[in-house]
């Protein structure tokens, strides 16, 4: 443990704040100090409330206390810390751009407003007051930066008029395309089997329908964007939403194939791109017998087996 009072008294606070014994330790107290700019040489009266991804607060732990994480314990700090001062409410995450996708690189987070306020009044008479309505609120101010980002997710109507929403960001964006446009025009009157979510575990899944069709996914296997059944073919679309990584290429159409080895109907593998600007980053990678679908040409699909269509089209 790095001997200095401010690591002490962030120690004292996370107790009193009542974080979970997991986070109450050097890494967390380190964090909590980065967050609010609070080098060894300043006073709590003097907190900040700098926007910091993890990478740029775990450089700051190791310039202003000389302690280094290694660069693969990014996620534990994520994880194991920066995802309960969220919850806790503690922090938010990205405050400057709610509508960021989950998975940026320039994710971002900030202590919140009322949280700096209580951090700046440490030592002053009167803390244990103002820490003891700070704790009655708190609850309040989670819920209320939660719901801020609720509104930001993104609607998809399912066929039957249900509506799922899913996290921020242009891979969620090409979901919804895929499920509004792609579905209706290539496989009408399909049914949405499963969406992925960059945010959950799990945006939308039909466990059920999916067995009855043969597949039995478990936790291990990695499922793509989207899978629609096109009731009318009896066919699986497998559907990977590009935006910046993952089309069909050869190694994942074998995965998706061995994931998929139960099915007892047929399988069509589909990489749909936002735009054909994208997809021209990734022609070289495309698997054979695989299917196209660009968000900004929606009426057409592109198929990579030119043998099997081979002739003049119609005029």
């Amino acid at each position: 443990m790095i001997d200095h009072p401010n690591i002490a008294a962030a120690l004292q606070m996370l107790a009193d704040l009542g974080l979970p014994r997991a986070q109450q330790n050097e890494r967390s107290a380190l964090t909590l100090l980065a967050l609010l700019d609070l080098r060894p040489d300043r006073e709590w009266k003097r907190a900040t409330a700098p926007l910091m991804g993890i990478t740029p607060i775990m450089d700051w732990m190791r310039v202003h206390y000389g302690k280094e994480y290694k660069p693969n314990t990014r996620e534990t700090v994520r994880q194991q810390t920066m995802h309960q001062f969220v919850l806790a409410g503690t922090a938010v995450y990205n405050p400057d751009d709610p509508a960021r996708p989950v998975n940026s690189p320039a994710a971002v987070y900030q202590v919140s407003p009322d949280a700096l306020a209580l951090f700046e009044s440490y030592g002053k008479p009167g803390w244990a007051k103002r820490l003891a309505a700070y704790r009655r609120d708190v609850q309040s101010l989670a819920d209320r930066f939660a719901r801020r980002r609720d509104m930001e997710r993104i609607p998809v109507q399912l066929a039957d008029g249900t509506e799922i929403r899913l996290s921020p960001g242009e891979h969620s964006a090409l979901i919804r395309d895929i499920v509004h446009e792609f579905a209706p025009r290539f496989a009408p009157g399909s049914m949405l089997i499963y969406a992925g979510d960059t945010g959950e575990k799990m945006g939308f899944f039909d466990r059920e329908q999916l067995a009855a069709l043969g597949v039995t996914v478990d936790h291990h296997g990695k499922m793509p964007d989207v899978v629609i059944y096109d009731v009318r073919r009896n066919w699986l679309l497998l559907i990977e939403s590009v935006t910046s990584h993952g089309p069909v290429d050869g190694k994942r159409h074998h995965e998706l194939a061995a994931l998929f080895a139960g099915s007892t109907v047929g399988l069509v593998y589909v990489t749909a791109f936002p735009t054909r600007a994208v997809m021209a980053r990734y022609v070289a990678e495309i698997a054979w017998e695989s299917e196209v679908w660009v968000a900004d040409a929606p009426t057409h699909l592109i198929h990579f087996n030119g043998a099997r269509f081979l002739g003049p089209y119609g005029s």
